[in-house]
């Protein structure tokens, strides 16, 4: 074993020793990236300097490193693609990646890698790509610290910032993301991580996945996009400390969670949507600890719903705490402050004496009659849920909170 282990070493550092870097420069003796590349081979670096080059498309055949000083521009004319990957251990840093070409049929991207392992790509800004960084079939590779932003006018003119078709271990983690379709697109993608990102401006969605199980979504902000965020057709989803901001619109709402089961929601802010969270054929989620504030309607969870739990969370000045489309109910709604409580405590343990029934008839006539929401504030609704109160007899009785605080949980995150 200490021979095999001695063997490694010196095999290791013959290669890196073997390792030379390339540097381009427009006013040096090398001046085309792409020669350079030609003349790399695996573990060498070609390091290029400030400039502005339009040479193309850039394919990388190789395990090297491309590094960027003062943020060089590589300018595709609106014609190319700029990095196509298809080798492993490739990373790509603190380059400016502008004008690439658009396609309704191929990818066209700043960084394409397909099938690839261990991409590192760091530290760069793109700027009118048509996809920003486009992953097929790809393995362990991490995107950090770039910006995205292009400025499409309609959604068959954009791609997606960071899209992952098939992919597993993919971390995106720091990066600013703006207008594009989707700010990042998970297809087939599994165990894998997004961290503090902001996703803002985005014509669909901040984040759409789908098919995409044992998944985490960290501490990002999705921002005034299209219609928020989309989580479909997943299993073993969790979700934390995130902030779903300002998606507003007839079909909005801050997070969509379509055909998922065995997921975990915690921590996260749903502040002025149209719709906080809407849920539609899911099983076995948690919500719990959350903050719903300033929304249309908090929750709205279809009856196709069962054995979700809403615990802990605070729902405070929506206009709706809760929707729902039928009568049977199967999920838990728990210990939640609700500012629109009305109840008492008279054995002061903090803990309302009667349940809650968030689910007002009003809001069972808005569903089943949009255009009722015209009366939103008027006197007939005030006569409505106090009927309701006095005889209920079309809001769900068994949709309701037994142990509603009486006090805000606060939550800062």
């Amino acid at each position: 074993m200490k021979k095999t282990w001695l063997l490694g070493l010196v095999v290791l550092h013959s290669f890196l020793s073997e390792a030379k870097t390339y540097v381009v420069n427009p006013k040096g003796q090398l001046k085309s990236i792409q020669t350079a590349i030609s003349l790399a081979h695996d573990g060498d670096t070609v390091r290029v300097m400030a400039g502005h080059y339009r040479e193309g498309n850039y394919i990388i055949k190789k395990s090297i490193v491309l590094l960027g000083e003062n943020l060089p521009v590589l300018d595709a004319e609106n014609k190319y693609e700029i990095f196509t990957i298809v080798a492993n251990d490739v990373s790509v840093i603190g380059f400016r990646m502008i004008n690439t070409g658009k396609a309704s049929i191929n990818d066209i991207s700043a960084v394409n890698a397909i099938q690839t392992k261990r991409l590192r790509v760091a530290n760069n800004q793109m700027e009118n790509t048509f996809f920003g960084i486009h992953l097929a079939n790809s393995t362990a590779s991490l995107i950090e610290n770039n910006t995205f932003h292009s400025d499409a006018e309609a959604e068959h003119l954009a791609g997606n910032g960071i899209h992952a078709w098939k992919c597993d271990s993919i971390t995106i983690r720091n990066n600013t993301i703006r207008g594009h379709r989707d700010g990042i697109y998970f297809e087939f993608v599994t165990h894998s991580h997004v961290e503090n990102n902001y996703s803002h401006h985005n014509m669909r969605y901040g984040l759409h996945f789908m098919f995409s199980h044992h998944d985490s979504y960290v501490k990002n902000t999705f921002h005034n996009n299209g219609a928020g965020v989309a989580v479909m057709y997943t299993q073993d989803v969790t979700m934390i400390g995130n902030r779903f901001e300002d998606n507003w619109g007839a079909s909005s709402y801050g997070l969509l969670l379509k055909d998922i089961r065995d997921s975990h929601i915690e921590g996260n802010h749903f502040l002025r949507n149209t719709v906080g969270v809407y849920m539609e054929g899911s099983s076995r989620c948690r919500m719990e600890k959350n903050v719903f504030k300033d929304n249309g309607w908090a929750v709205k969870i279809q009856a196709n719903c069962d054995e979700n739990s809403f615990q802990r969370n605070s729902f405070l000045s929506n206009t709706f705490d809760m929707a729902t489309n039928g009568s049977l109910v199967l999920n838990t709604v728990d210990y939640n402050y609700w500012d629109n409580y009305q109840g008492y405590d008279l054995d002061k343990d903090g803990i309302g004496d009667v349940p809650f029934h968030p689910v007002s008839l009003y809001s069972m006539v808005v569903e089943k009659m949009p255009s009722s929401i015209m009366l939103w504030r008027s006197f007939l609704v005030y006569l409505l849920d106090r009927s309701e109160k006095v005889v209920p007899s079309i809001t769900p009785e068994s949709l309701k909170d037994n142990h509603p605080v009486m006090k805000n949980y606060d939550y800062h995150f």
